[in-house]
């Protein structure tokens, strides 16, 4: 299923009537940040977007949406664009159980076509725009972004591939945001500390695999590419840097390779983020960029974000779900059934459960609480039966509101760690966490009236099936 690259993913988007073309002008500022607002407004199984006329551009295109659907993101995993989300959910847990898989090294890529090292000059190279009239300048929103451990280098899988904010500074020159809870800003410390820059490449319009698990919350030694070899089913292709120790996914578009400047700190935002809040201006380290590679006519990539649900939260969601569901099944491997942290990339986690004695619902929401992404994330954390689907909020609202009470459910931990973009946190970086356990009480709890609970007809889990047949064809 693994595809070439990302115009070979915008064929297959095109040929499944899920990409929709724009060929009349439209202005960078006005409308692309306005336009992939709506098309998220108008469901879960919405096209995405290609623009070949952008106002004060020669022959620039950019999509936009690419992952931003259900149906989309089924196409990703190389799946019928029909295909449930909680059937993409425990696909996606089958792959990353594969992990790893060894990567495919090239000599070259096709956006070693043009080169430029000399006065470079990203206005000139890149179509930019403001996503959100409130942002403080024009984004590099969807690139993944490559550094390394700066204690280990060599080893692979300390190469982090990640998706971080780069604000457009100047010609050659971006800021970043780097959270503490996420890889790069280990790096960027360990290298601080020897007061050296730290190397990175930027990689633009990527195939969605990659793009898909930089967003992912995998475990800190775990190759990202690695892991899209995983999620594609065969080794994931990559050529080496010429400035550094890096890799690049091979079927970029750009890349942009340079090092973030080591002490040197300027002020970054305002930016509209996936909270649906903006985030405010702080200080963020500055990159320099020394290098730019591209294709021939290179295709762009953008993403819009804000209030969800916008392409952000299809191309984090399932991605964010199974690296926790794997970490407690690691702990808890024959209770723990599902994990639905979608919302709002898993600052709300609900997780279906089997139940060993009373008060070990809570026990897995604590644990949820100290995974790594639970760690900057995970704010509230809803704990439900086996037999409700964490995916299915209809089933989710019934049980709290039959099973939970809030003189014994309801459990708050004061002052935990939260990544600094939560506009409820602070000071900023610090909340609050609270578990509802909204899981049927288990002896020794012997509280309420659960004895005679309705189950569905015998037969209904079969007419599922022959529906689900039916409604694909």
């Amino acid at each position: 299923m693994a595809y070439k690259d990302f115009r070979e993913f915008l064929k297959k988007l095109e040929k499944e009537n899920q990409l929709l073309t724009i060929s009349k002008e439209v202005m960078p500022d006005t409308d692309l940040g306005a336009a992939a607002r709506a098309i998220n407004n108008l469901g879960e199984h919405t096209p995405a977007l290609l623009f070949e006329n952008i106002n004060g551009y020669n022959n620039a295109r950019i999509a936009m949406n690419v992952i931003g659907s259900w149906s989309n993101h089924a196409l990703m995993m190389g799946l019928p664009k029909n295909t449930p989300v909680k059937e993409q959910f425990f696909e996606f847990a089958r792959r990353y159980a594969n992990y790893p898989v060894p990567v495919q090294r090239e000599e070259t890529a096709p956006f070693h076509k043009v080169e430029v090292t000399e006065n470079i000059n990203l206005f000139d190279i890149l179509p930019l725009f403001r996503l959100n009239e409130g942002d403080g300048g024009c984004y590099i929103d969807k690139a993944c972004v490559i550094s390394r451990d700066q204690e280990d280098p060599e080893n692979f899988g300390k190469q982090n591939v990640g998706i971080y904010r780069l604000q457009v500074k100047g010609k050659d020159r971006l800021g970043i945001q780097p959270v503490p809870q996420h890889d790069i800003a280990i790096h960027l410390r360990q290298a601080e500390e020897r007061g050296q820059n730290l190397p990175v490449v930027i990689a633009l319009g990527n195939e969605p695999v990659i793009t898909t698990v930089a967003s992912s919350p995998i475990l800190y030694d775990q190759s990202e590419y690695e892991m899209a070899g995983a999620i594609q089913g065969e080794p994931y292709k990559i050529v080496k840097a010429k400035d550094s120790n890096l890799d690049i996914p091979w079927g970029a578009e750009v890349v942009l390779e340079g090092e973030i400047l080591a002490g040197e700190r300027e002020f970054e935002g305002p930016f509209g983020e996936f909270t649906g809040h903006y985030s405010g201006g702080r200080k963020m380290p500055v990159i320099k960029i020394n290098r730019v590679y591209h294709r021939s006519n290179p295709l762009f990539e953008h993403l819009y974000l804000g209030m969800p649900w916008t392409e952000i939260d299809y191309m984090m969601g399932i991605n964010t779900c199974v690296p926790l569901y794997q970490q407690l099944k690691d702990a808890y491997p024959e209770e723990i059934v599902a994990v639905n942290a979608m919302y709002t990339h898993g600052l709300v986690a609900i997780i279906s459960t089997k139940r060993r004695y009373g008060g070990f619902a809570k026990a897995v929401g604590m644990r949820a609480l100290t995974t790594p992404h639970g760690l900057g994330y995970c704010k509230m954390v809803i704990v439900v039966d086996e037999d409700v689907d964490p995916f299915n909020l209809p089933q989710v609202m019934w049980a709290l509101s039959t099973k939970f009470h809030a003189k014994h459910d309801a459990v708050i931990i004061p002052d935990l760690s939260v990544l600094p973009l939560d506009p409820g946190s602070e000071p900023a970086g610090i909340t609050h966490k609270m578990i509802l356990d909204a899981t049927t009480p288990t002896a020794p709890e012997t509280r309420g009236h659960y004895s005679q609970g309705l189950k569905s007809p015998a037969k209904t889990e079969e007419w599922e099936k022959i529906f689900a047949e039916m409604l694909r064809k």
